[in-house]
């Protein structure tokens, strides 16, 4: 059986269900209350409902196989040298930028280089700079990568935006989607300052999962779902009814142009009209951000009728996720 933690609360939750749905592995909770749950299209799979920041821990002792979780949160507990590690490293949702929140009143401090300088200043004062968050291992790491080489690290569960207001701290690390609240208290970003951007990933322990068969053909299925279904996200399948003598002269006009020449190229069927009229149905997949390009191509060599679609899979010949999770650690 396959252990899947999923975020039980918090801001991971619902967006982490509706993925999951949009799979086609929706989780069946009839029981709120009930802190399991199953995926009726993947047999062999449990649900584990768990705070968030328990998961990536659980997930590396192996009390989970796989989880959900940001990454932010991920890379902050991960175990060096571990058996935790990210699966699939996007999964297109919960993203946010874990950033360095300086007071908006420090005018002369608007880069990582003035912060740095801010740092010596403050040592040969005497003191250090103080600095509040929630992620403490991420934070130093940066910190000593850009030079800022004194500073005393305050950690906190608790509002961070508060804390230079207060005096409690100078600056903070803290997550930010929209930057509202930051600039409701006051506080603003600073070049250079991002720390990590984060979005919801699939984590898991491959050490267990490749060296147990009743887990690997779950979380292969899992992965590849998730994984297809993520690939599909970026294409559009189009389709034109074109008239013309034969395919292989449609043919060639589609593949005249890279815009509509389609992945490996157009899939033709002739339409069977009732005056017996030479149509043919050309459909080909593009990229999301060619789908205009494409109708204007398929009007240009006469089509009309033109329909779009968005694939719920696309499976490509192998899944690397798959593999990995085969190959274990």
């Amino acid at each position: 059986m396959l252990r899947f933690a999923v975020p039980s609360s918090g801001s991971l939750h619902d967006p982490a269900l509706d993925f999951l749905k949009a799979c086609g592995i929706g989780v069946s909770r009839p029981n709120p209350r009930k802190y399991t749950a199953d995926i009726p299209s993947l047999p062999g799979v449990v649900v584990h409902f768990q705070r968030q920041t328990d998961i990536p821990m659980q997930v590396e002792e192996g009390m989970a196989d796989v989880g959900i979780v940001g990454m932010d949160g991920f890379l902050e507990r991960q175990r060096e040298g571990g058996d935790g590690e990210i699966i699939i490293e996007g999964l297109g949702f919960a993203q946010s930028e874990l950033a360095i929140q300086v007071p908006d009143s420090w005018v002369d401090v608007t880069s990582m280089a003035d912060l740095t300088d801010l740092a010596i200043e403050f040592r040969q004062q005497g003191t250090q700079l103080q600095v509040a968050t929630k992620f403490p291992r991420l934070t130093e790491r940066f910190l000593l990568a850009n030079g800022v080489n004194f500073a005393t690290l305050i950690p906190s569960s608790g509002a961070l935006e508060i804390s230079p207001a207060m005096g409690s701290a100078d600056i903070i690390t803290d997550i930010s989607s929209t930057g509202t609240t930051m600039r409701a208290n006051r506080l603003k970003t600073i070049q250079g300052g991002t720390v990590v951007r984060s979005e919801a990933c699939l984590i898991g322990n491959r050490r267990r999962i490749a060296g147990d068969t009743e887990k690997l053909a779950p979380a292969t299925a899992l992965v590849e779902r998730i994984e297809a279904y993520r690939n599909s996200r970026n294409f559009y399948s189009v389709t034109a009814n074109v008239r013309g003598e034969n395919e292989e002269s449609i043919a060639r006009d589609v593949l005249e142009h890279a815009d509509i020449a389609g992945l490996r190229g157009p899939t033709i069927a002739r339409v069977h009209t009732a005056d017996d009229t030479a149509w043919y149905a050309v459909t080909v997949i593009v990229e999301k951000r060619r789908l205009l390009d494409a109708v204007n191509r398929l009007r240009e060599i006469g089509g009309v009728s033109v329909t779009v679609t968005q694939p719920s899979y696309m499976f490509h010949s192998k899944s690397e996720a798959a593999e990995r999770l085969a190959k274990g650690p």
